[in-house]
């Protein structure tokens, strides 16, 4: 997976955040608060990254309404794991990983590699989650 360019991930971020559909103007908008850029650049980033299979679109009137296909998490996980992958020795590579990672992501490993295998609680508290 491609890690997306500076402009796509702008994009991203306001359309993961907003959780919601968004024309181009209100990104556009948006972007605009702290650095200037053109509706045309959005329109066209906005386009390549339907094309790319990142959002997918629904004409609203004469404008069109642009939405994530995948959530951020599934992308950072695809980074993630293309990172892995790039490596010739993956337990080495793992290990260095988690020496360097906080407890609180240390903790939050642990619960995901509970879920992943079906342990009733995932949760290192006990608490069982809300």
């Amino acid at each position: 997976m491609r890690r997306l360019g500076e402009l796509e991930a702008e994009i991203m971020d306001r359309l993961w955040a907003w959780q919601r559909p968004a024309t181009v103007r209100e990104i556009v908008d948006d972007i605009n608060r702290g650095r200037r850029v053109a509706y045309t650049t959005v329109m066209t980033v906005a386009d390549i990254l339907h094309r790319k299979g990142w959002l997918r679109r629904e004409k609203a009137g004469r404008a069109w309404l642009y939405e994530p296909v995948r959530s951020r998490e599934e992308y950072t996980a695809g980074l993630m794991r293309d990172a892995l992958g790039d490596s010739q020795d993956r337990p080495a590579a793992l290990l260095r990983f988690v020496e360097v990672i906080s407890d609180e992501d240390m903790d939050a490993l642990d619960a995901a590699l509970r879920a992943a295998r079906g342990d009733q609680d995932p949760h290192p508290d006990g608490g069982g989650g809300a």
